[in-house]
């Protein structure tokens, strides 16, 4: 599965502005819903409910919300760049920056763990972190996003 599978250039935000945890999984079901037609509260619910098992915050700035959700035609991805970095109760407690929200479909199997794993190897590279975080423009974070994917395909 390639990270262009999981994300397009419009779910790209380079500057979110939120304070806590909750007003991100708001903001991000809001713009998840724009993109799928699925209702944001749905989409918000379904991503307290998975962090109630436990924070979805990988350690070192980095989290990955996620959820499967009935009723979602496909997957979808949204990557945001925080303004500032806020607490999100991650592995490390260091506060969070960069966010890659993934929704499945309630039916997806597999390919949930799969689209979970193909985000979690690209933001495992810390030269990857680094270029995001300096990153200020939405068509310039969807290139570094997807830099690994367009590398395979021109040398194929």
């Amino acid at each position: 599965m390639d990270i262009t599978d999981l994300i397009a250039p419009e779910a790209v935000s380079p500057s979110l502005r939120v304070h806590t945890k909750k007003q991100l999984l708001q903001d991000l079901a809001a713009r998840a819903a724009q993109l799928s037609g699925v209702p944001e509260r749905r989409v918000f619910e379904s991503l307290l409910e998975r962090e109630r098992l436990g924070s979805t915050g990988m350690g070192e700035g980095i989290a990955i919300p996620h959820a499967r959700i009935s009723g979602l035609p496909r997957i979808l991805g949204v990557f945001v760049r925080l303004e500032s970095p806020i607490p999100y109760e991650g592995i490390d407690d260091l506060p969070v920056d960069l966010v890659f929200l993934l929704l499945t479909p309630a039916d997806a199997g597999g390919d949930h763990l799969k689209a979970l794993a193909t985000v979690s190897r690209l933001l495992r590279s810390q030269t990857t972190c680094e270029k995001l975080r300096a990153a200020n423009k939405p068509e310039v974070l969807y290139a570094l996003l997807t830099e690994r994917t367009n590398r395979r395909q021109q040398a194929a």
